[in-house]
């Protein structure tokens, strides 16, 4: 029998709205609504993360119960469970947008885990909540995967992420119009089931202050220190202060980690911000192939490319300024905020060079090294090098006799790599000889450089095929990729094509380069 232990604080120790149910409305004055989830047809279970439930204390017979399909679909509730959805606002594409909150994710509550630890639960796809605005609350079966995908990528890649715990088919099908081009299609439904130590947002604060509702603001970050931040310790003006510093590191350190793996957001509003500097919401991502710094993998950010893979750090010091102004009332001075900011540049510069280094197989960047690290990058984005691959085979370079030959599958054009050959062989060389002076014997340095440059990392066609599979009732791929993730730093022997660049089919075709927000 499927059973969990729930202390729902979130909802215990803040204010809820009076009106139950999915009526879409405005709600002040609260912190969440209660909604229950909407009931599906025929729910299955197609995949989960035996992590993710060894994690929670679910046991693995618990797992393939029809009770546990229905749970996690949303069709029937654990003792324990008090169903909300949480209000929050915030700016999108530069934009304040007022009231958001969770449309279509509905929170079932908060487990403690054997360890002490706390784990809030949370169904996207669930059915439509007060926030829904004009949505059905639901979600396709194409983007629930790529999300449950890239949760558990992520963590095994060392990002800081929500996790998931399952992905659910409901048996019935959603309206989508994929490209936003007046062309919707049914398509099979999904339900993830994520997992995080918390889910607030910098929306949930950002609400309140455009709202004018200091007490609630007040109250939502003490709650928020107490319950996800109990190291931090103090007066209440310390605490504050503390907090928001660390709330700036841990956005400095997520950022920098995206950078060392190639990985794009694609949609970084503020109300897609974890308080706990956490990736959170998996919608249009996309991991880098060839490298280029003005790459989003989003298509409604085409025309403006805010959200591209080299804007993120700027991008994220944005939003903690949103942040930072929203909490302007409950701080006795500005101090606190504009330090808090300051350590955001601070930490963000000393994680990446500190990633950079550690990425080009050095134990530091001196002046000199960070030239030949920006050099590097201009070169790939010149001759459509291939970002994971590159560094990865950058550990076989032979230090004594550099040549372009362990470099040669990276490069998606031969034309392109012979015409820059000279300047990379300028660059190889120069890069040797840095090497050499670590005086790291080549096995170590192998070792080193791929312990923190991934094999496998879930490229957006990797994911397209396996959805294709999944649509057509062929689950394998889905299995196969959640077990490829888990190791993404190993050779993993029969899986090389996994590993390769991506093929000239995928360069433009949908969900293989970019996505819509539509899911």
């Amino acid at each position: 029998m499927l059973a969990l232990k729930f202390d729902n604080r979130f909802i215990a120790e803040l204010p809820g709205d009076p009106e139950e149910g999915p009526r879409r409305r405005q709600v002040h004055g609260a912190c969440w609504s209660r909604v229950l989830p909407t009931p599906v047809r025929q729910p299955q279970l197609l995949a989960h993360s035996p992590e993710v439930a060894e994690l929670l204390g679910i046991a693995e017979a618990d797992i393939h119960t029809p009770e546990f399909a229905q749970v996690f679909a949303g069709n029937q509730l654990l003792e324990g469970m008090e169903p909300y959805a949480a209000c929050y606002g915030g700016h999108q594409f530069g934009h304040w947008a007022g009231q958001l909150g969770d449309g279509r994710a509905i929170n079932l509550g908060e487990v403690i885990n054997a360890r002490g630890e706390r784990w809030e639960l949370q169904l996207k796809g669930a059915g439509p909540t007060p926030y829904a605005r004009r949505a059905d609350g639901r979600a396709v079966l194409r983007s629930s995967i790529r999300e449950f995908l890239c949760s558990e990528a992520m963590h095994h890649l060392g990002v800081p992420t929500t996790r998931a715990l399952s992905l659910v088919a409901t048996g019935e099908p959603v309206v989508r119009d994929m490209f936003y081009d007046g062309n919707p299609r049914y398509e099979p439904g999904a339900v993830v089931c994520r997992v995080a130590p918390s889910f607030i947002r910098f929306g949930n604060f950002e609400i309140f202050t455009s709202r004018n509702d200091t007490a609630l603001l007040e109250k939502l970050v003490d709650f928020t220190i107490a319950r996800d931040f109990p190291e931090i310790e103090g007066d209440v003006p310390e605490r504050r202060a503390r907090w928001f510093a660390e709330v700036c590191e841990r956005t400095a350190r997520l950022i920098a980690h995206w950078m060392r793996v190639g990985f794009v957001h694609g949609v970084m509003n503020t109300d897609n911000m974890s308080i706990l500097g956490l990736t959170i919401d998996y919608g249009p991502y996309g991991w880098i192939d060839n490298y280029d710094p003005d790459w989003t993998p989003n298509t409604t950010d085409a025309e403006g490319r805010r959200y591209r893979f080299g804007h993120q750090p700027q991008i994220a010091h944005w939003n903690l300024s949103r942040l930072a102004e929203a909490l302007v009332p409950v701080f006795p001075t500005l101090g606190p905020l504009h330090h808090g900011l300051d350590r955001f540049i601070e930490v963000y510069t000393d994680e990446y060079r500190r990633m950079m280094a550690a990425k080009f197989g050095l134990h530091h960047l001196n002046r000199e090294d960070g030239e030949l690290v920006a050099e590097a990058f201009e070169l790939m984005q010149r001759a459509e090098v291939d970002m994971t691959l590159f560094f990865r085979h950058l550990a076989q370079v032979d230090t004594q006799a550099p040549s372009l030959t362990p470099l040669n599958e990276a490069f998606y054009s031969e034309a392109l790599r012979d015409r820059y050959r000279a300047a990379w062989q300028d660059w190889l060389a120069r890069y040797a000889g840095r090497l050499r002076q670590e005086g790291l014997e080549p096995a170590e340095r192998r070792a080193k450089m791929q312990a923190v440059n991934p094999r496998y990392v879930l490229r957006n066609y990797l994911a397209q095929e396996a959805i294709d599979l999944a649509e057509q009732g062929d689950l394998s791929s889905v299995h196969e990729l959640l077990d490829l993730v888990r190791r993404p730093y190993d050779e993993q022997p029969g899986r090389e094509r996994f590993a390769a660049r991506r093929p000239d089919w995928a360069r433009h075709k949908a969900g293989c380069s970019m996505l819509s927000c539509s899911s």
